[in-house]
């Protein structure tokens, strides 16, 4: 059952935030969205974590003629993963990004006009501090679990290394430790793109760079999906809006990207895209720490990992690497590599595949509390 209609909050924190760069950037505003109702002791708080384009809007719709629900819909509501009769479900917007939180497109204070590029570089490590604030707000000392997939997924390490007192558990989905060479090129050459583009101005434009922002979003969509799911998808057909010798003519799988392309560039700002690639690529879990050891040596939550076969942007052997040093250091781990054709995206398009894991180990979780 669908949570039903739902609405975006906000909250403003007049408070300075220092990042991992060492500036400072303040206030801050966080976007969000609650699911289900806080129990008593505050102990049934699920905090959902997004990846890197995503949003605040995980489940329902804004209104009944809405057309699309939220991101993550399938798992969020009354009798699905997350029981919204049992948890309660917050998700943030994370600072970076352009939903409604802090970001290059929000105005800087000091001068009354957007950051743009003036906006500090920031990591995962200062977007999971932000959703401490949030947390504090909330009034909830202690989340159950926090749940989220690549992006999100580092988030949700985040809060186990460096806030290991504040989650009774973490799900971890499709991530990494720390992205590969390949994962930062392929961000390279996206951000190339987007630079590239004479309308992006070095970040002062006043419209979005269509086309730098739509090849940089194409790039991006070749490493969500595999070659399996590509030849299942597209195979080698050719449009048949299109002569085959036709010059300008294409394949099935270039509308495809094309299409998404230039839709994303209605919904997403380039800064902020740009901004949040560079957190990405910039992601160490063992940031400021000697060892992986030692970085994952303050974990005291259980740790569900989930990994899938065909994802070649975070493959399950740097899932692996995290789960065998936790293993090592005697800490409370569970991995699950999940058969799928579907790539990197797995963890979004296949939620049956783990679903009943988690289930499980949310059960588990709550009758220890």
């Amino acid at each position: 059952m669908s949570v039903g209609i739902v609405e975006t909050q906000s909250v403003t924190f007049d408070t300075e935030l220092r990042l991992e760069s060492g500036r400072i950037l303040g206030p801050i505003t966080l976007a969000y969205e609650t699911y289900g109702t806080l129990n008593g002791n505050r102990s049934n708080a699920v905090m959902i974590t997004h990846a890197w384009t995503g949003n605040a809007h995980v489940a329902g719709k804004y209104s009944e003629d809405d057309q699309k629900v939220g991101w993550w819909d399938a798992i969020v509501g009354p009798g699905r993963l997350l029981d919204t009769d049992k948890y309660f479900v917050i998700c943030s917007n994370i600072i970076g990004s352009c939903y409604g939180s802090t970001g290059p497109t929000s105005i800087n204070p000091k001068t009354g006009k957007r950051y743009n590029l003036s906006f500090p570089v920031i990591t995962v490590r200062d977007m999971v501090r932000a959703q401490a604030l949030l947390l504090d707000h909330l009034g909830i000392d202690k989340l159950l679990t926090v749940l989220g997939g690549s992006m999100g997924g580092m988030q949700a390490l985040e809060w186990a290394t460096c806030f290991p007192e504040r989650i009774a558990s973490a799900v971890v989905l499709a991530t990494s430790g720390r992205p590969s060479p390949m994962a930062i090129a392929m961000n390279a050459v996206a951000r190339w793109a987007i630079f590239n583009d004479p309308t992006w101005k070095k970040g002062e434009y006043r419209k979005n760079p269509k086309d730098g922002l739509a090849l940089a979003r194409g790039i991006g969509h070749i490493t969500f999906l595999s070659d399996e799911s590509m030849w299942s998808k597209f195979g080698r057909r050719f449009s048949a809006r299109d002569g085959l010798f036709d010059f300008f003519g294409r394949f099935e799988v270039e509308r495809y990207l094309s299409y998404n392309g230039y839709n994303f560039v209605d919904r997403f700002d380039a800064n902020s895209f740009l901004y949040l690639a560079k957190a990405l690529d910039l992601y160490d879990v063992a940031w400021g720490c000697e060892s992986l050891q030692e970085a994952l040596a303050p974990v005291t939550a259980p740790i569900q990992f989930y990994a899938f076969t065909s994802d070649w942007l975070y493959p399950p052997a740097q899932t692996e690497e995290l789960v065998n040093v936790l293993k090592e250091l005697g800490k409370p781990v569970e991995y699950h590599l999940i058969e799928s054709s579907y790539g990197h995206d797995a963890f979004l398009l296949e939620h049956e595949t783990f679903a009943p894991y988690v289930l499980d180990f949310l059960d588990r979780i709550t009758s220890k509390i």
